[in-house]
């Protein structure tokens, strides 16, 4: 990892099969210079590979498929944004559900973005105001190749209160802290356990357990996938605590699920 500044920076990965469940405290400009990466959100999937951009929105959660990669990151901070706009107001936003936007090609963009590749090889401290101009920059395009950019760059909003059904049955294989499912469906930790025990009757944690089994479950029976291929995808962080999880729940280890004739 190399760094112009905290907000803009080049990074590399070299692990392969590589994967990682975020939620990102800042919007993510992205460039991938090489490689390939799969981004999945509770109700897409996107592929990206070389001379692609795309943003990632704050407070999305998402799970990302690594392959080896390189690519240039700008942060895209509240604060920074809010700067942004007190200077140059938004058009009328509306909220809008976060979702990953895909830029097509645009020279504009796709030279902003290139223009920063020399500066990772500066070895002194890199002078701020440049740094600035060139969010500025990345900022002002985005909205110049996409006029609706604002109504994900000006809300700077904390999640609402978030129908709790509906978001848990969605993000359920998301593999994050109650606390962190608690924030994005505007609440407390305490305000979240309580409303999950009115609407699902049982703890958090024993239901995401249940619900990520069962996932697991219909995908090595019906998907013939081995166990291997689909403890990350269901929400577990190693195979050994799954493949306890698993015969635990169902009596017999995930090896042995038969499968239909």
């Amino acid at each position: 990892m190399k760094y112009i500044t905290p907000d803009i920076k080049l990074s590399t990965q070299t692990e392969k099969h590589f994967s990682t469940e975020v939620s990102f405290d800042h919007h993510m400009l992205i460039w991938f210079i090489s490689g390939e990466t799969k981004v999945t959100q509770a109700d897409a999937t996107y592929v990206f590979k070389a001379g692609d951009i795309f943003l990632i929105p704050r407070n999305l959660l998402i799970t990302v498929y690594n392959e080896s990669y390189q690519s240039v990151v700008m942060h895209l901070t509240v604060d920074r944004l809010k700067a942004f706009y007190a200077q140059q107001p938004p058009v009328a936003i509306s909220p809008a559900y976060p979702t990953i936007r895909h830029f097509p090609p645009h020279p504009l963009l796709q030279s902003c973005l290139s223009s920063l590749l020399p500066y990772f090889d500066i070895n002194d401290p890199f002078p701020e105001n440049i740094a600035e101009l060139k969010l500025t920059e990345a900022i002002t395009i985005l909205r110049t190749v996409d006029p609706t950019i604002d109504h994900t760059l000006a809300n700077f909003e904390d999640p609402h209160k978030l129908d709790l059904i509906d978001f848990m049955e969605k993000h359920y294989m998301f593999n994050m802290t109650l606390e962190k499912f608690g924030y994005l469906t505007g609440r407390s930790l305490s305000t979240f356990h309580r409303d999950f025990k009115k609407k699902f009757n049982t703890s958090p944690q024993k239901w995401l357990t249940r619900k990520r089994l069962e996932l697991a479950h219909y995908q090595i029976r019906e998907k013939n996938k081995r166990p291997a291929e689909v403890y990350l995808d269901a929400g577990f962080e190693d195979l050994s605590h799954f493949s306890f999880a698993f015969k635990k729940h169902y009596g017999y280890s995930p090896n042995k699920v038969t499968h239909p004739s």
